[in-house]
């Protein structure tokens, strides 16, 4: 993917830190809360893999919620959800709405169906050698996590529990 040199500019200006935190995923069936995306979602088009979690627990159950309402029919695989403790080394903070606009974005671009300005964003945040991205929730006021894996430092850390069936 070829990168527009603005975007990669305001990116790079855009608040970037390291963090160590508690963040809650969501998972369906039997996958683990380390399995990867790499078939594109919201923040990462195909090819990029991606984790996403949320620093809320009713974030994370939100974003479940959202994911089952849009099936044509109700999935009755089991709802688990997992607190993980990670630590990363490079989070660009696109989190506060003023942020969003840095990059290009908009409110609307993180509740709409087209995913492809989020997905340009989150590309070049993974190309630029960031391991996280912190932005706002379309499902809550939480604020969602996004790790990308290929870009996490060898000795970061990614734990997590059995986690807690949802009914």
């Amino acid at each position: 993917m070829i990168h527009r040199p603005e975007l990669l500019s305001a990116v790079e200006a855009a608040p970037n830190n390291p963090l160590h935190t508690s963040a809650w995923r969501h998972m369906f069936g039997s996958s683990a809360p380390d399995r990867e995306n790499n078939r594109g979602a919201r923040w990462n088009p195909a090819g990029v893999s991606a984790i996403y979690l949320s620093t809320e627990r009713d974030g994370a159950i939100a974003e479940g919620d959202h994911a089952i309402a849009v099936q044509p029919l109700r999935p009755i695989a089991r709802r688990t959800l997992y607190l993980v403790e990670l630590t990363l080394v490079r989070v660009v903070d696109l989190s506060e709405r003023s942020a969003l606009a840095t990059v290009g974005l908009t409110p609307d671009d993180i509740a709409d169906d087209d995913l492809t300005a989020c997905q340009e964003v989150g590309a070049a945040v993974e190309w630029l050698g960031n391991d996280g991205l912190l932005v706002p929730s379309a499902r809550s006021d939480a604020t969602n996590l996004v790790v990308f894996p290929n870009k996490r430092a060898a000795d970061a850390i990614f734990e997590f529990g059995d986690g807690e069936t949802l009914r």
